[in-house]
């Protein structure tokens, strides 16, 4: 690497930038995967440049061996125009490259400079150097306009004030190219229009980004160009500016995807589902449901949006029987059935799509056949007392596939075997198979491509029209926006406002998603404007 330290090649901190890194012909294979498949990508200083791709086209195990977690089969890594080989993540970041992950890295009942300080070399050894530490830190809040105390415990922050002190590591740490791995997915429409600004003012002070994200609007927000990934080739390259959110859809999926969503109208019948002051609490005895109250009808989906974190999962589990309610009613169709068994409450017409696909939805080591009929098997027509009808169930297997399209080498294949979209669809055509009169779906597109995407929301949607109570549970605000008639927020276990969809805006519902009711955010939005 060069030596050459004139003030050009140094970023703000004084600390050396990085000109370049490019990776070239990058092979990486796993057993019976060609997960990156001669993949050339290159960033440069002052440029945030997107890595975009569906879930399993191969830009994680790209990033992880620019980070030194992994190594390649073949290929090459230059850092300004010179060799380097990178071993382990110690080697990338004595190069000046960190990585900001998606799940935050830190020690909750830390303060931020102990969290900073953490792995690192102390001059009063075994003590640490705080006060270094925190002057330190200063210095980069005051230059990025990061705004964190070096004083405050992790667990007292809010979800992006804690992003930013990820950012804050890695930049302590000398980091001159930042990977940011998914870096808004858990933050409010606001939290992201400020993080937006740091990046761009490190962009301008001379750092290298490389932004993975599944977001179309905030890689053309954001970013100076995009490298597109599909099935681990680098499709293309292009300058942000000349291409489009379509552009963009068509090379990750290979087709046209449609990415507006049709809700269209649809006359609103009977309350299906009703909850009524439902209150629940963690093995703490601590409330993480507050006087949750509302109501989903026929012909409607109701989309509850939040931050991860403020009681969506127990909100689910509660309804579905898998989480106790202490105090408060739900009702069925005018049917109480608080804290009824999972199985009662299927007989009783709720289906549900768990957020954790794997580990609450499927059998990872049964058949596609055998996930379609669970919990149903003991049942007519799939069973004949004790003995299972192996003929309905393989028929009903095969009707399944087609009309949900799912792909997959036969109807006996292991459900491990399929993509995350694949097995996605078979928790839908299962749930919807039962003719159900609500339908619980939380998080029913995490970690699920493009084209997967599409094809479930279209099936929510069709399901709307033909009559069916649907409670979607997302922290994607915009998947909430594009399916919801009505949506709930909610901060801390409490409902913070129930909206019209098509009469809020993203950002009062980042305002509610932060804490803020209702009745404050919408009596601000009508002051009239200073002059």
């Amino acid at each position: 690497m060069t030596n050459d330290m004139s003030e050009k090649n140094l970023l703000p901190s004084g600390l050396p930038r990085i000109e370049s890194l490019e990776m070239r012909g990058i092979v990486k294979r796993f057993p019976g995967v060609l997960a990156n498949d001669h993949v050339n990508f290159d960033v440069k200083a002052c440029e945030i440049h997107a890595l975009l791709g569906e879930n399993g086209a191969g830009k994680s195990t790209l990033m992880k061996i620019l980070y030194g977690l992994y190594q390649p089969d073949e290929g090459e890594i230059f850092l300004n125009d010179e060799l380097i080989e990178i071993h382990s993540p110690a080697d990338s970041i004595n190069y000046g490259i960190g990585m900001i992950h998606q799940h935050f890295m830190l020690v909750d009942n830390l303060t931020v400079a102990q969290n900073v300080a953490l792995g690192l070399r102390s001059s009063r050894e075994p003590r640490l150097d705080l006060d270094v530490v925190s002057d330190r830190i200063r210095e980069l809040t005051e230059k990025y306009g990061l705004k964190i105390d070096p004083n405050a415990i992790i667990s007292r922050l809010a979800v992006g004030e804690r992003q930013r002190v990820e950012i804050i590591k890695a930049l302590y740490r000398g980091a001159a190219l930042l990977v940011l791995d998914e870096p808004t997915a858990v933050l409010t429409p606001q939290e992201v229009d400020d993080i937006f600004i740091i990046f761009r003012q490190m962009a301008l002070d001379g750092h290298a980004l490389i932004f993975i994200s599944h977001k179309l609007d905030e890689i053309i927000a954001l970013t100076d160009r995009v490298t597109v990934l599909r099935d681990g080739k680098a499709i293309g390259t292009r300058q942000t500016a000349d291409v489009t959110k379509r552009d963009l859809a068509n090379m990750m999926v290979g087709r046209e995807v449609l990415l507006e969503r049709e809700r269209g109208q649809r006359e609103q019948g009977q309350v299906r589902l009703k909850l009524e002051k439902v209150n629940a609490s963690n093995d703490q005895d601590q409330r993480v449901l507050r006087d949750i109250s509302f109501e989903v009808r026929s012909g409607e989906i109701v989309g509850v949006a939040g931050v991860s974190g403020n009681g969506q999962r127990q909100l689910a589990e509660a309804i579905t029987g898998l989480w106790e309610v202490s105090d408060g009613q739900i009702l069925l169709e005018d049917k109480d059935v608080t804290n009824l068994p999972t199985a009662d409450l299927l007989k009783s017409g709720l289906s549900y799509i768990p957020e954790e696909r794997m580990h609450d939805g499927v059998i990872k080591d049964f058949s596609v056949a055998e996930n379609l009929v669970l919990q149903d098997h003991v049942v007519k027509p799939y069973s004949n007392g004790i003995f299972l009808s192996f003929g309905t169930i393989d028929k009903h297997a095969q009707d399944m596939i087609g009309e949900f399209d799912i792909k997959t080498p036969s109807k006996d294949t292991p459900i491990k075997n399929l993509s995350g979209g694949n097995i996605q669809k078979l928790v839908l055509a299962r749930e919807l198979s039962r003719n159900p009169r609500v339908l619980i779906a939380a998080q029913p597109t995490r970690g699920v491509d493009i084209g997967a995407t599409e094809y479930i929301h279209n099936q929510l949607l069709r399901q709307r029209m033909e009559g069916l109570a649907t409670l979607l549970i997302s922290e994607d605000l915009d998947e909430v926006k594009a399916l919801s008639d009505r949506i709930v927020v909610m901060f801390g276990g409490e409902i913070m406002g129930i909206v019209e969809n098509d009469q809020v805006t993203v950002e009062e519902l980042g305002l509610m998603m932060a804490g803020e009711r209702m009745e404050s955010v919408m009596a601000t939005a009508e002051e009239p404007s200073q002059a």
